[in-house]
């Protein structure tokens, strides 16, 4: 048994508060013991996505005046400690894209025990990967054009994914 326990990751959310980028911050910092690799905040004002990622630790990758760039009532961050992918700034989280159902950001704690055989589907079908890391094979799907709403595409994704 090990000592200490070993932590992958770290994500935190906030959803409506005006300084939601420097909330995430502070809850990316205590949970910075939990990857210490690379730092991503993403903030959204219900219209546009601002993004910041970087290598490093949190305090090391966020200054107060970036923080403030980062404008919206909505943001998640991500903390990174590799477990899947290599150790590179593009597969630092959140992952982003713009795509025909608009934007869409994730940032993803875990491993994906199908990523191989999803990513080859993908890739069969047309997707071009920009990353290493098996969320974005979870980008990928939300994004695939299908009928309905959004949520039902969230639903499929998650009944194809599977670990954790």
């Amino acid at each position: 048994m090990q000592a200490h326990p070993k932590h992958y990751c770290g994500v935190f959310g906030v959803y409506g508060h005006p300084n939601a980028a420097e909330l995430t911050y502070y809850g990316l910092y205590a949970l910075q013991h939990r990857g210490q690799e690379s730092a991503g905040i993403v903030a959204c004002d219900g219209r546009q996505f601002r993004v910041h990622r970087g290598m490093g630790l949190v305090p090391q990758v966020f200054s107060g005046s970036l923080l403030h760039e980062l404008v919206g009532s909505m943001a998640v961050g991500h903390t990174r400690y590799s477990t899947t992918g290599s150790s590179h700034l593009r597969n630092a989280q959140p992952l982003t894209v713009d795509c025909a159902r608009g934007q869409i950001a994730i940032a993803h704690n875990g491993n994906l025990t199908n990523a191989a055989v999803l990513r080859e589907e993908l890739e069969a079908k047309g997707s071009i990967f920009q990353t290493t890391v098996d969320s974005e094979i979870i980008l990928h799907l939300l994004a695939q054009p299908t009928v309905g709403r959004m949520e039902n595409n969230l639903v499929q994704t998650l009944r194809r994914i599977e670990g954790a």
